[in-house]
Parts: C-alpha cells; sequence; structure tokens
C-alpha cells in the first residue's frame, strides 16, 4: 500500500514506515501530524481524490529539523569587476510515515 501526498507545494509517494523530507514545518520534534492524500493504492486497486480522497488519512511523526547541504550562487558580470558570491541552506523536516488509512 502506499500513497501521494502533498506539502510545501510538493507531491510525495510514501508508504508505511517511510522517512521523507519535506519542507521545513512548523511543528514540534515528537508531533505527529496529518498529510493530506491526493492518491491510495491498496494490491492494485487505485483510488484517486479530486483534489484530495475523501477519508483518507496519512498520519506522519516529526522526527527532526535540520538545513540541507550548502549550495554556492556565484554571479558575476564579465569585464566588468562585478562579482556576487552568495550561499544557501535549505531547512527541512524530516518526517516518519506512522499509517495510511482509506
Amino acid at each position: 500500500m502506499f500513497a501521494i501526498v502533498q506539502t510545501g507545494g510538493k507531491q510525495y509517494k510514501v508508504s508505511e514506515n517511510d522517512v521523507i523530507s519535506v519542507e521545513k514545518l512548523d511543528h514540534a520534534v515528537g508531533d505527529k501530524i496529518e498529510l493530506e492524500c491526493l492518491l491510495i493504492s491498496d494490491n492494485g486497486q487505485v483510488v484517486a481524490g479530486n483534489p484530495v480522497v475523501k477519508g483518507a488519512l496519512v498520519q506522519a511523526e516529526v522526527l527532526s529539523h535540520g538545513k540541507g547541504d550548502k549550495i554556492v550562487v556565484f554571479k558575476y558580470k564579465p569585464k566588468k569587476n562585478e562579482r556576487k558570491k552568495q550561499g544557501h541552506r535549505q531547512p527541512f523536516t524530516q518526517l516518519k510515515i506512522l499509517s495510511i488509512k482509506k
């Protein structure tokens, strides 16, 4: 059994006991949250929502918060001595999928 859930403007394919990294959520570590379920597949039977599946419930637990690897943003204009260097680390939240219910 798997489900397609949406959070942070992105969609993720999840099964029970999966650990996924999503955009940062404003929940404390240990909180249990519910995610929007767009599609559920159970042994070949697919139920798609419009836009979400009615009565479907995907429960997850917040494991941790963190920051991703640093990326370097370097902009320059040739022959003009214009250079700009920036770094960025995207914050994320790790979730563990506890259960998927139809």
